[in-house]
């Protein structure tokens, strides 16, 4: 991350806003000097400073130097949307990114996210789709949550699913969050980790 040096926080939030064309609101900053001067004079402040088109640069070039290591020709597209980064990726053989049942995919996000977050040193939810797999990947894990939560509010018996990467853990929760008489919690460590639909009086 770039550091900057101003007289004070607030003008070296603004300078920073303006040279990224931004709000200060939009600014993420960790202060890593101040200095007091001496009655008044020489008193300045450094920090380094992010907004989200540098997190979005980071993430596509990231993956641009990867996929060029490997001479694989992919095109890439980064949003941000409810703190979210989704990073589509389209190329003439997506079957080889997502692989067997979505596990390149996932551990190519694993990495992505790791990477990011030590760049920016802060955690960041991204989701890495390739051609709308995700997508609907997510459509079908929605699916299954209502099928499953419906039947465990008929029988009362809870359910345990099969262990799942935790952006769709995070669609069960989502989708059964108001589901009348039932709670999800997750369990388990790692790739293990799995989402249990209980019934709740």
């Amino acid at each position: 991350m770039k550091s900057y040096t101003a007289k004070t926080l607030e003008d070296l939030l603004q300078s920073v806003a303006a040279e990224k064309n931004t709000t200060v609101d939009q600014l993420t900053y960790t202060v890593t000097e101040e200095k007091n001067g001496f009655l008044g004079f020489g008193s300045s402040v450094t920090a380094t400073v992010f907004a989200p088109a540098d997190v979005q640069e980071f993430i596509k070039n990231y993956l641009a130097t990867f996929f060029e290591n490997l001479d694989f020709p992919i095109d890439i597209t980064v949003t941000l949307e409810d703190n979210t980064y989704h990073v589509d990726l389209n190329a003439e053989n997506n079957a080889i990114i997502i692989g067997r049942g979505g596990q390149s995919l996932h551990g190519l996000s694993q990495v992505l996210r790791n990477a990011t977050n030590n760049r920016f040193k802060q955690r960041f939810y991204i989701i890495l789709d390739v051609n709308n797999y995700k997508e609907e990947r997510h459509s079908k894990v929605s699916s299954l949550a209502r099928r499953i939560g419906k039947n465990v509010q008929k029988t009362r018996i809870d359910a345990t699913l099969d262990p799942m990467p935790n952006d769709e853990r995070k669609v069960i929760h989502q989708t059964l969050s108001n589901y009348d008489h039932i709670e999800t919690i997750s369990e388990g460590d790692g790739a293990m980790r799995r989402v249990i639909i209980k019934y709740i009086d």
